[in-house]
């Protein structure tokens, strides 16, 4: 499945393609595919009756949604009614009443949701290794991670089982799993999308983002979520990028080599580039990022199970964490004898208003348009020998570290943050390019990307 939702819509309405067909086919795909770990379930049943409902619909002639028929695939932290949410844990497991809002908008716009994907677990962790639900491969390269937190949605869509879907991105986690399985995947600004119905991770920087292979069809799913027009793709020539550091050092050889041709082509069609210093930023967003983090992953996972699942505490949530990883920052870092005290919390949230603003001035001064570097130093990396440290031009770094270190700020500053595929000379695994923007542009943005999508990505639909 390698056309756009656009492309796969306007057959449908056209009554070229049946919805029916096209849901077989995911489901088929999906079960065939059942090595990538990408769903926790699938809805076989409804999304077939909803498919044929649609059928129905064009056969008389009626008005259909824009979506018409298009099989999604929702992160599993995600509430769609009538299925299983998890947030890929084991302490987690109850019906969902009612969708999303989020996914209440694609449903009204005549979309299908086929299942809910794997993820890592509680959404914290940049491999999507799952220890409860297995996990995640990568399509582009099975033995490897697809990147997380949304590694199913994106593993689901670069498999081709579905051409779009929701991940949720609190410090990266639609990016860098867009930009490890060579497809595209864009955080809007915080707050723009409603986070009602969903798990919460740190609700101060959670966010849902679309998933597709284009920056247009991301486009298309942000759209309707903010009821917004879509834009038109922008000109490229006399725009201005600032290029950010340190986000653009230490890369390893292919994503270095990867991100100066694309600097060479954007040169080329006319934009201006300007080394942009952010180091001093980063550090802050770091500084003020982990104690938010951690306090809020405690207080906002009280309340929701307070409201979604009374019977199961805390303590008993985090008991049941499957994956070591995540839940050794459970118990040390958020409930635990490293957690941020009230005063430490309190202290990080006051500065972080100011934190934002030096990201708007920094922007501002220099005058550019967007900022970019490569979504993640280095590519996918084998879940056997790299869960918990890689080696990046001879130097052994923590995973988590390795991947939040370019992506992980843009989520403090508040900015929309898009990652497209990045085209190289070498052969290997997919590597992706990052554009951020201004809080609250993010048409603008995204206009941006579907130009620089036209020149530095490979064509593939």
């Amino acid at each position: 499945m390698t056309q756009s939702i656009l492309q796969l819509a306007e057959k449908i309405r056209a009554g070229e393609l049946t919805s029916t067909t096209l849901i077989e086919e995911s489901l088929d795909k999906a079960r065939a595919d059942e090595n990538l770990n990408a769903f926790i379930s699938l809805d076989k049943e409804k999304a077939l009756a909803a498919a044929q409902h649609i059928d129905r619909l064009v056969a008389e002639g009626a008005p259909l949604g824009p979506l018409s028929g298009i099989p999604l695939a929702i992160k599993d932290n995600i509430n769609v009614k009538g299925m299983h949410t998890t947030a890929g844990t084991p302490g987690i497991d109850f019906i969902a009443s009612h969708s999303a809002p989020v996914v209440r908008s694609l449903i009204d716009a005549n979309a299908i949701i086929v299942g809910k994907a794997n993820m890592h677990e509680l959404a914290f962790g940049v491999t999507s290794n799952n220890a409860a639900f297995g996990a995640v491969r990568n399509p582009m390269g099975l033995t490897c991670f697809p990147g997380g937190s949304s590694g199913g949605t994106a593993a689901a869509i670069a498999a081709g089982i579905v051409p779009a879907g929701l991940g949720t991105d609190t410090a990266g986690s639609v990016r860098l799993p867009a930009a490890l399985t060579g497809i595209v995947g864009f955080r809007p600004t915080t707050n723009a999308l409603s986070q009602a119905g969903i798990v919460p991770s740190v609700p101060t920087f959670d966010v849902v983002g679309p998933m597709a292979r284009t920056v247009e069809d991301v486009t298309y799913l942000f759209a309707i979520m903010n009821k917004t027009s879509l834009p038109n793709r922008k000109e490229l020539k006399g725009l201005h990028f600032g290029v950010a550091y340190p986000h653009s050092a230490d890369l390893s050889p292919r994503v270095k080599s990867a991100f100066q041709l694309a600097q060479e082509r954007l040169k080329k069609a006319g934009l201006t580039l300007t080394k942009l210093d952010l180091t001093e930023l980063v550090d802050s967003a770091f500084d003020i990022g982990y104690p938010i983090a951690y306090h809020q992953m405690k207080s906002a996972m009280i309340t929701f199970l307070q409201k979604y699942q009374p019977d199961t505490t805390l303590e008993q949530l985090i008991d049941s964490i499957a994956s070591a990883d995540v839940k050794e920052i459970y118990q040390e870092s958020v409930i635990g004898r490293s957690a941020p005290t009230d005063e430490q919390y309190k202290y990080a949230l006051s500065k972080l208003p100011k934190v934002q603003q030096k990201y708007l001035d920094a922007i501002k001064r220099k005058g550019v348009d967007a900022i970019i570097f490569p979504t993640a130093s280095i590519e996918a990396q084998p879940i056997a020998t790299s869960s918990l440290s890689i080696n990046i031009n001879g130097v052994s770094v923590p995973t988590l570290q390795v991947y939040e270190r370019n992506i992980a700020a843009t989520s403090v500053w508040g900015a929309p943050g898009l990652s497209i595929p990045l085209e190289s000379t070498t052969t290997g695994l997919p590597i992706g390019l990052e554009l951020d923007g201004l809080p609250g542009e993010d048409l603008d943005l995204l206009a941006i990307g579907m130009a620089v999508e036209d020149i530095c990505s490979p064509k593939t639909v």
